[in-house]
C-alpha cells in the first residue's frame, strides 16, 4: 500500500503528544528515581545531572570514547547527533536515552557499579506485593477448570501482564470474561491456538517484554503449553542488559522462577516444572544484542531471523516489541497486520496492551467506536489490548 508505505515516523516534537510526554516528563522522573534508588557516588551523580540537562535542554551527544559500543551507536545515530532529542525518531530517542542512562551509572565500565541493574529495585518490588500474591493464588481454582479454559485464561493473563488477574479469573467468573472481551480491540486467539495444536510438539519462541509481575504470567503460560503438549520446546527471548526500566533479563527470569517455587499450591508446582524444564532444555533462554537495538525487527540480523524461522510460532509480547514488529510509524489503523509483518520469517503473534500511538489491524467500525468513546486516549492508556496473529 503506497499510503501505508508513506506513514510518518513518530517523533516527539508535537506539543501535548504522548511521545513528547515520555521525553519531557517520564525520562526526567526516571533519572531522579534511579538516582534515589542507589547510593551512587559523586561521579554517577554528575553524570545523571548531565544526562538530565542534555535530554531536556540540550542536543544529542555521542557516547564517550571508551564506550564498548560507541561505533555501533555512531552508525545508528549518524543522522541524529547534534539534534534535539525531540526532533529524532521516538523509538531511537527512547533507546538511546536508556543506553546513556546505563553509561551514567557505570553499568558497562569497570568499577563498583559494573553490571548493577539500575532498575532491579523496581522489578523486585513488583514481585513481592499483595497483588502478586493474589494473582498466584488465583491459579489454584483455575487448575480445576477444563484444560482449554485454563489455556485461554493464561493467554489473557500473559496479555494483560501486571493485571494478570483479569485473565486468571476469566474461567471462574463470567463478568470478568465480559470485561476482558470489551477491552480487546482485536482478538486472533483462535488463530494463535491453531499454531499450537494439541500433541503437536511445536517449537514456541516467546519474546518477553517486562520483568516482575508481567513476566510471571508469561512463564505460567509457557508451563501450560509444555505440560499439555501444545509445545514441545519453548525459547524465551530476554534482553542482554537493562532496558526500558523493566524489560526482562536472565536474572529476572531466575527471580520469577524462585518467586513461583517459593509460593504455595499450583504456583509452586509451576515453578518446579519450569526449573526442571530449564535443566532438560525444554525451556531455553536467548539473549540477543539486537533486542536492545533502536531498530524495527524488519532489520534483524540473519542469526536472529533463523531463530524465528525455526519456530512454529513466535509470540511477541508488549508495546515496545509491537512498535518494532510493525514499525514505529503512524500507520492507518486499518493497515493489515499481515501486511506489516510479511517480512517476518515465520508465523508471528502479538500480545500487547496499548501504550503508544502505533496500531494496525483494526476494522473501520472498531476504530470508529473507540474514537467516539475515548478520543485518542485508548491508544496510550493501557486500558485496551490486542491479540493479533499472522500465520
Amino acid at each position: 500500500m503506497e499510503e501505508a508505505a508513506a506513514a510518518p515516523v513518530i517523533l516527539s516534537n508535537e506539543p501535548g503528544s504522548f511521545p513528547r510526554s515520555v521525553l519531557a516528563e517520564r525520562h526526567p522522573a526516571l533519572i531522579k528515581k534511579v538516582r534515589d534508588a542507589f547510593p551512587y557516588g559523586p561521579r554517577e551523580h554528575r553524570a545523571l545531572d548531565a544526562l538530565l540537562k542534555q535530554a531536556t535542554e540540550g542536543v544529542i551527544e555521542p557516547l564517550g570514547p571508551g564506550a564498548h559500543d560507541r561505533h555501533q551507536w555512531e552508525e545508528w545515530g549518524r543522522d541524529y547527533f547534534g539534534m534535539s532529542w525531540f526532533d529524532v525518531p521516538f523509538l531511537w530517542a527512547e533507546s538511546y536515552f536508556y543506553r546513556q542512562l546505563l553509561s551514567a551509572v557505570g553499568y558497562f565500565e569497570p568499577g563498583p557499579w559494573q553490571g548493577i541493574d539500575p532498575f532491579r529495585p523496581f522489578k523486585q518490588a513488583e514481585l513481592h506485593t499483595a497483588e502478586a500474591d493474589e494473582e498466584l493464588a488465583a491459579l489454584d481454582p483455575l487448575a480445576r477448570r477444563p484444560v482449554d479454559e485454563q489455556g485461554q485464561a493464561l493467554l489473557l493473563g500473559s496479555l494483560w501482564g501486571n493485571r494478570a488477574d483479569l485473565g486468571f479469573s476469566i474461567a471462574a467468573h463470567g463478568d470478568a470474561a465480559d470485561a476482558v472481551d470489551a477491552r480487546l480491540v482485536a482478538d486472533d486467539s483462535e488463530a494463535l491456538w491453531s499454531l499450537l495444536p494439541e500433541r503437536g510438539a511445536a517449537t514456541l519462541c516467546l519474546v518477553a517484554d517486562n520483568a516482575g509481575r508481567e513476566l510471571l504470567p508469561d512463564l505460567i503460560l509457557i508451563d501450560h503449553l509444555l505440560r499439555h503438549q501444545r509445545a514441545g520446546r519453548a525459547v524465551l527471548h530476554v534482553k542482554p542488559y537493562p532496558y526500558y526500566v523493566s524489560d526482562a533479563m536472565t536474572a529476572d527470569v531466575v527471580d520469577c522462577l524462585r518467586r513461583l517455587s517459593g509460593a504455595r499450591g499450583a504456583a509452586a508446582e509451576v515453578g518446579e516444572r519450569l526449573w526442571s524444564a530449564m535443566g532438560t532444555g525444554r525451556l531455553t533462554l536467548r539473549s540477543h544484542a539486537f533486542s536492545c537495538a533502536p531498530l524495527p525487527y524488519a532489520e534483524m540480523p540473519d542469526d536472529l531471523r533463523q531463530d524465528f524461522a525455526d519456530a512454529d510460532v513466535t509470540v511477541v509480547k508488549g508495546d515496545l516489541n509491537y512498535r518494532r514488529l510493525v514499525g514505529d510509524q503512524l500507520w492507518p489503523a486499518t493497515t493489515p497486520f499481515a501486511e506489516r509483518t510479511a517480512y517476518f520469517p515465520g508465523p508471528v503473534a502479538a500480545l500487547r496492551t496499548l501504550k503508544s500511538d502505533v496500531i494496525v489491524g483494526l476494522d473501520e467500525r472498531t476504530e470508529a467506536k473507540l474514537v467516539a468513546a475515548h478520543g485518542h486516549a485508548w491508544k496510550t492508556s493501557g486500558t485496551h489490548a490486542l491479540i493479533q496473529t499472522r500465520r
